[in-house]
């Protein structure tokens, strides 16, 4: 929840000059529903593309006020959409919680969200990951598996392969907050991989990207998307400042150029 309208459209206009123009990598700006409009104008005739941070799961219309179609995402001409990001999931909700335990949003929701964002065009950036807790329990990988399997329940094999994932270590996502060290993400991402390869096979699992979204920054992106089974980032604060993001987005280009 960043960016008013001329905000994002500023943000926007300066991305497009900076990396608008790379062609070797594959860019999306998600801004919030206000600002699609302004994004898209600003990034018009570049090759970064549009996205949004949620959707609905009714495709076109009905009786859900508040919510957003994908039938009205693609008229705002996206063609991304994150879906089960971390500060949408949780289990509780308590004054003093974090933004993360706020909508309790449940991988049945997540799972019917990402068939009809399919069934649209759109490519669903769906995301996964543990809490504190849960990797101080050793549950990594059940919870991960959990929100991978039943997140992913139903799809075909040509449906997996236009998904995306993220792999979001909610432990490592904020202010003040540690990034996971490069071996820590490489076993979740390796983990994510193996398990898709056993359920879905080596094709589709060779073919879906997965993302690192836990404080992708300046100083650890070097460290990071080289990493085999780390195939792109899903970037939160450094997003919201040009030269920030434009130097993830250049040193990823140079990085897996080069991979």
């Amino acid at each position: 929840m960043n960016e008013t309208i001329r905000e994002a459209q500023e943000l926007a206009t300066g991305l497009a000059k900076e990396i608008g123009h790379l062609t070797n990598i594959d860019m999306v700006l998600c801004p919030p529903y206000t600002a699609l409009f302004a994004v898209r104008e600003a990034i018009h005739g570049t090759n970064i593309k549009l996205g949004a941070q949620d959707v609905f799961w009714e495709p076109v219309n009905g009786e859900f006020t508040g919510e957003i179609s994908p039938a009205m995402l693609v008229d705002a001409g996206c063609q991304y959409v994150i879906i089960g990001h971390s500060e949408r999931r949780g289990t509780k909700y308590e004054p003093t919680t974090p933004a993360y335990r706020l909508f309790q949003e449940k991988n049945e929701s997540v799972n019917l969200k990402v068939k009809s964002a399919l069934n649209s065009g759109l490519v669903p950036i769906v995301c996964v990951g543990e809490t504190l807790e849960e990797r101080n329990q050793g549950i990594t990988e059940k919870v991960v598996a959990d929100h991978v399997l039943n997140g992913l329940l139903g799809l075909t094999p040509e449906e997996l392969k236009k998904t995306v994932i993220a792999y979001e270590p909610v432990w490592a996502i904020g202010k003040g907050k540690t990034p996971a060290t490069p071996q820590q993400a490489a076993e979740v991402h390796q983990f994510i991989r193996a398990l898709l390869n056993t359920q879905f096979g080596a094709e589709v699992a060779a073919s879906i990207r997965i993302q690192y979204g836990g404080s992708l920054n300046e100083k650890n992106v070097a460290d990071l998307l080289p990493i085999p089974d780390i195939d792109g980032g899903l970037v939160g604060g450094a997003s919201l400042k040009v030269d920030a993001f434009s130097f993830l987005v250049k040193k990823a280009a140079e990085i897996k150029n080069y991979c």
